[in-house]
């Protein structure tokens, strides 16, 4: 069953976890939301193609059911299997799902789809009216404020107007361009310079759209800031090299009465996870290459962090030394 957040999840969240390839998995997800239970959490990008054409669409699909509210991320621009990727998302219990007009990947871009979309907004058209017309879900984009020399505010303007009537409820916008050629995905989050100034105008200019912005947040006081123009923020890197750093989005951002939570009270948290975790596929390496970055800031943080890893990577860490290395981060004060 669709959850009942997915009515209102478009106009209701305030803060959300990018998409990340290779970082938001379903564990990292978990750990997420034991620091958050109100931040909308996203799957990596899953390109429509290959899921359609999968013997094994648990592996793009499956998440636990703890991690609502929860949006998935599609990439293409083949609206035939965007619209096969939207029933898949629906009946798998999704709470959105948003496409992906933002990836500078020439892996992406060669096969037409992700940041260089934005150069045509009639097959981006397309592509949102086969997802909006084959669920029941809200759909929602992800983008830049421009790819190469397609940079002008004129333009964006348009794209955004444009694709805002085909029926899309959210735009979350990098507020960097892309460089399709020339700079590779890490370069192009860091080299192109944000431009909050060009979001802020596309939203004065557009009221009654829901934009969301992306890029460069690294604490939650910069967040509170932005929501005074913004109608959500999207945190990327940040919150998965420092996750702990943002232990307070419940009570700062959503006025939840609730003490900011420790290392260990994450950690003991996720334990039932973990173990199950270990008993089914007796691997936790998998689990441990994002839980280690929770710790962090502390003393000996980085001989506990070595620790973790060594004996995850060989395969021989136990649920019990797990405990027992957390009941030493408690004692601690952490």
């Amino acid at each position: 069953m669709v959850s009942d957040i997915s009515n209102s999840i478009s106009k209701s969240h305030k803060i959300s976890i990018a998409p990340m390839m290779d970082c938001t998995d379903k564990h990292y997800r978990m750990i997420m939301r034991k620091i958050s239970s109100k931040a909308l959490l996203y799957t990596e990008m899953i390109v429509a193609q290959s899921l359609i054409y999968s013997d094994n669409k648990e592996k793009f699909l499956n998440f636990n059911r703890e991690e609502h509210p929860l949006s998935i991320q599609f990439g293409g621009d083949n609206p035939e299997h965007l619209k096969e990727a939207a029933k898949m998302a629906q009946d798998w219990g999704y709470d959105e799902i948003n496409f992906n007009v933002g990836c500078p990947s020439s892996r992406v871009c060669a096969g037409n789809f992700g940041a260089s979309l934005m150069n045509h907004p009639y097959k981006v058209v397309k592509c949102i009216e086969a997802l909006k017309n084959n669920c029941n879900l809200p759909v929602t984009i992800k983008h830049r404020i421009g790819v190469d020399n397609n940079d002008s505010f004129s333009n964006l303007n348009n794209f955004v107007r444009h694709i805002s009537n085909a029926g899309v409820e959210r735009f979350t916008i990098h507020a960097r361009k892309a460089f399709l050629k020339g700079l590779n995905p890490k370069e192009n989050r860091n080299i192109p310079p944000l431009r909050y100034d060009i979001v802020k105008r596309l939203k004065d200019e557009n009221p009654s759209i829901i934009i969301e912005i992306n890029g460069g947040f690294t604490n939650i006081n910069q967040c509170i800031d932005g929501l005074k123009s913004f109608d959500g923020i999207m945190i990327g890197r940040s919150a998965y090299k420092y996750p702990l750093r943002w232990n307070e989005i419940d009570n700062k951002i959503y006025g939840e009465q609730s003490l900011p939570l420790k290392a260990s009270d994450i950690i003991f948290s996720l334990i039932p996870y973990i173990d199950n975790h270990l008993q089914k596929i007796n691997k936790s390496w998998d689990i441990c290459k994002h839980l280690i970055n929770i710790v962090e800031s502390i003393p000996n943080a980085k001989k506990w962090r070595n620790n973790i890893s060594q004996l995850s990577i060989k395969g021989n860490l136990s649920i019990e030394m797990l405990i027992d290395y957390t009941k030493e981060l408690k004692s601690m004060g952490y």
